[in-house]
């Protein structure tokens, strides 16, 4: 089974660009079915041996050794404090993921198989209020409801990671900047905080929204209204993994549309173990930042800032 798995999860990164979503689903205990992102796996593995390391928070099971890599073991049951997560049934299964750049260990209980999902056919989470849960989707398969889980909210929550990141003064815009906004289309809500945590820091304006096709009908509302997008936001940040519509369509689609053409896009995504850089050039993406380092991302930003300020003559101050 793991080896199957292993063999298709290459066949699905050919997915990419065509508006579908390869997912992993699995069981953490009980009757519902869970997914996470195909191309966040790097294998599934039977539940190794674990080794104790101080400090780790109690939904850790411990650090597997993969392949000579020592990867930290979330307890994904523990983790998001599932229902019908039996506490005397050790989950069977350690699925290895590889996003942020970093490789990180989730156990859970059975591993049923791959799908891949027409994008339209999966949905925003409901609702839950502002910290809007460990859910970054839900969608249906053969009848059963599949809930698709944020893992980086997850992590997260757990660790208490901070949401903000420290830039020196040396990324502020400097007074008499124009004032500018972005757009930013993210899925993960932790993702978001990110991006806007380094964005309020470069003192632009930010709005914040959770997938391609809320994002899509925003603009073309804009330019319904007279109102030409690019003059709106300096730049569209998108996700490329999203419900509803992918990053790699909305680029695409803003393309496409004369009114919305000339918008800087630039994709930025946990998925770089993978990442196809033809693809964002075929599908007209301006450039490409993988999750997360929060300088990366605010030099790729201040490069456009930097752009449009000359086009208004100004100029901001680079990073040195």
């Amino acid at each position: 089974m793991s080896q199957d798995l292993l063999d298709r999860i290459d066949q699905r990164t050919r997915l990419a660009g065509h508006n579908r979503l390869a997912l992993l689903l699995f069981r953490l205990g009980g009757r519902q079915v869970f997914g996470v992102n195909v191309f966040k796996v790097q294998e599934v593995l039977r539940r190794p041996n674990l080794f104790q390391v101080p400090g780790l928070p109690l939904q850790f099971a411990g650090v597997a050794d993969v392949r000579g890599r020592s990867v930290p073991v979330l307890d994904l049951g523990l983790g998001i404090g599932h229902p019908e997560r039996a506490q005397d049934d050790l989950p069977g299964y350690l699925v290895v993921t590889e996003f942020n750049r970093s490789v990180q260990g989730f156990l859970v209980s059975d591993v049923e198989r791959i799908v891949n999902i027409a994008v339209e056919d999966i949905l925003p989470p409901p609702d839950l209020g502002a910290d809007g849960g460990y859910l970054t989707a839900v969608t249906r398969f053969q009848g059963e409801l599949i809930q698709v889980i944020d893992v980086e909210s997850v992590l997260a929550d757990i660790s208490q990671a901070r949401m903000d990141a420290d830039l020196s003064s040396e990324y502020a815009l400097p007074e008499g900047a124009p004032p500018m906004q972005v757009l930013v289309v993210d899925d993960s809500r932790v993702a978001r905080q990110q991006i806007r945590s380094v964005l309020d820091q470069l003192g632009v304006g930010v709005t914040l929204l959770s997938d391609g096709r809320q994002a899509l009908d925003h603009l073309l509302q804009l330019h319904a209204a007279g109102e030409p997008p690019s003059q709106r936001y300096a730049l569209v940040v998108s996700d490329i993994e999203m419900p509803a519509m992918d990053g790699y369509t909305l680029t695409t689609e803003i393309r496409r549309h004369p009114g919305l053409s000339d918008l800087f896009v630039l994709l930025h995504t946990s998925l770089s173990g993978v990442f196809n850089t033809s693809m964002v050039q075929s599908v007209g993406a301006d450039a490409f930042v993988a999750k997360y380092s929060p300088h990366d991302l605010a030099d790729e930003v201040l490069k456009r800032l930097n752009a449009v300020a000359e086009a208004a003559g100004g100029r901001l101050v680079a990073n040195a």
